[in-house]
């Protein structure tokens, strides 16, 4: 049985704000992310980016979600042409909802940092697959396979 995921709002590009509850999407695509305008998350970015058509034509919306501030975000989707919203979460409220932040080696150093992290939501609220820790290669492919045999 799959587990609801608990109803919550947060800021997003487009002076938007993203709730949870009443996505008309069959589905709803959260991918967690450490950064903005670093490799590994643009590449992410643009592979969620390039397959955006086939994600809608399976019913599925995707979601960015980092620490970053909005205007980072805005300038990031500008950037790289995203057609999806990114979600902010400075005070990792959504963040510790999903369990993503971890304690992380860069550089030689310990950090707290975002683990990447993809969650795929039903129109129900129930969490119904979710990928932690990801490599970014062949991850993006590996979600559309998903919601795409779902139907």
């Amino acid at each position: 049985m799959a587990d609801v995921v608990t109803d919550f709002s947060a800021p997003m590009t487009s002076g938007q704000t993203f709730q949870l509850s009443g996505r008309p999407a069959r589905y709803t695509v959260l991918f967690f992310y450490p950064k903005d305008n670093t490799p590994g998350c643009t590449t992410e970015n643009m592979a969620f980016r390039d397959l955006y058509e086939q994600f809608q034509a399976a019913g599925t919306e995707i979601y960015g979600i980092s620490r970053d501030s909005l205007r980072s975000h805005e300038n990031f989707r500008a950037k790289l042409g995203l057609p999806f919203e990114l979600i902010s979460d400075p005070e990792e409220k959504v963040c510790e909802q999903f369990g993503v932040m971890k304690m992380k080696q860069m550089y030689g150093k310990t950090v707290r940092g975002v683990e990447r992290s993809t969650f795929v939501i039903d129109a129900n609220g129930q969490l119904v697959k979710e990928w932690r820790g990801v490599k970014v290669a062949g991850h993006v492919d590996e979600v559309l396979e998903f919601v795409a045999h779902q139907a």
